[in-house]
């Protein structure tokens, strides 16, 4: 049998595997039973699990409704932006990449420079990311990290579907790793910063109560 902290982690990864697909939406009620007879778990885990994703605003609880994705807004993605940009440099800068890493890093930017869907795009250019941050030995500023991106997918996908985007992401996802590849760092965290703000600059406009999007 597995144990409750176990059971927590395979609902919690349930459901941000339904985020990082787009399956989960913005207001969407998760729909504990259902849940539970998806993933073959009794429902007392599931609310666990959903407890902590509510603790990373991830989703909401609301009275006589139950669990709700939490709706979007221009000042948490100011929040979120900001905060991801700051701790990424934080553990690029107490990172060091080896040649199988710059190795990984170039085929990850590739993909995002070849990828031909949206969905593959936004999946590459995040996972670039995660192996700028993942060098770094501080677990705990890992798993901050990784809540964050969970929630960043939402306004990603609502607001970042234009290829134009992409391309301007790719060449500072260029610059980055050109950066680390002659091992300098405070340029490579620089460019990365500005990575980040771009992508909220970005997202902002497109948040505009007169854009069109």
């Amino acid at each position: 049998m597995q144990s409750t902290s176990n059971l927590r982690n395979t609902v919690r990864l349930h459901l941000l595997d339904q985020i990082r697909k787009g399956e989960l939406k913005i207001g969407k009620t998760i729909n504990l039973a259902a849940l539970a007879r998806k993933i073959g778990i009794s429902v007392t885990p599931i609310r666990e699990a959903l407890s902590q994703l509510e603790q990373a605003r991830i989703i909401k609880a609301i009275p006589n409704r139950g669990f709700v994705v939490s709706p979007l807004s221009q000042k948490e993605a100011q929040d979120l932006y900001r905060t991801i940009a700051q701790l990424e440099v934080m553990a690029l800068e107490n990172s060091h990449f080896n040649q199988e890493d710059i190795g990984k890093l170039k085929s990850k930017h590739d993909e995002l420079e070849q990828a031909d869907s949206f969905q593959e795009r936004l999946q590459a250019r995040l996972e670039f990311h995660e192996l700028l941050a993942n060098k770094c030995n501080n677990e705990v500023l890992l798993q901050i990290l990784d809540d964050l991106k969970a929630r960043l997918r939402f306004y990603e996908y609502g607001f970042s579907q234009d290829p134009g985007f992409y391309v301007n992401v790719g060449h500072e996802s260029a610059g980055i790793l050109s950066a680390i590849a002659e091992d300098n760092i405070p340029t490579a965290a620089l460019i990365l910063k500005m990575n980040w703000m771009s992508t909220l600059d970005y997202i902002e406009k497109r948040m505009a109560p007169e854009a069109k999007i």
